[in-house]
């Protein structure tokens, strides 16, 4: 189990950052696949996408995407925060066994709407861009420790 320690919206500042990491495997990608319904064949069929503008399978940009999800609600501002809404553009493709980090920093606060505006910048293990975005997370309004949830582990059969 892991401790998660959320950053409560009153102690949020401007200019702080956190990351997030993790490595596409294919078991990451079949999941993801299933999980989602998105069996583009780009994402699972080696010979299609072998054909392809890329010569190889990529992850799907979603993937990419729960990343950014992960980093807002397990790092910062973590646990009982809420994610409103997200611009996201890709960049670049990633492909099984790139290393991806998730890069958060804390641009705007409204006190109006105690909402903070987070950039979301993605960079691979060659520090390459694939994504670039903002967030829009309206952090817990008070101070959260927790203990992950213990997930089932699953296994994959064809």
């Amino acid at each position: 189990m892991t401790t998660l320690v959320n950053v409560p919206y009153d102690k949020l500042k401007v200019g702080d950052t956190a990351t997030y990491e993790r490595t596409l495997t294919e078991r990451d990608l079949i999941l993801f696949a299933t999980v989602s319904g998105d069996h583009n064949p780009i994402h699972v069929d080696e010979t299609f996408a072998s054909s392809s503008q890329f010569g190889e399978r990529i992850a799907h940009g979603m993937w990419t995407g729960s990343l950014i999800s992960a980093a807002l609600a397990m790092v910062m501002p973590g646990p009982g925060g809420v994610y409103r809404s997200q611009e996201l553009k890709f960049l670049l493709p990633v492909k099984i066994n790139d290393t991806i980090t998730v890069r958060l920093e804390v641009i705007e606060k409204s006190e109006r709407t105690k909402c903070a505006i987070i950039s979301t910048n993605v960079v691979n293990q060659n520090g390459k861009f694939v994504a670039k975005g903002k967030a829009c997370v309206m952090p817990a309004t008070d101070s959260v420790t927790i203990e992950t949830a213990a997930l089932p582990e699953v296994t994959i059969t064809h």
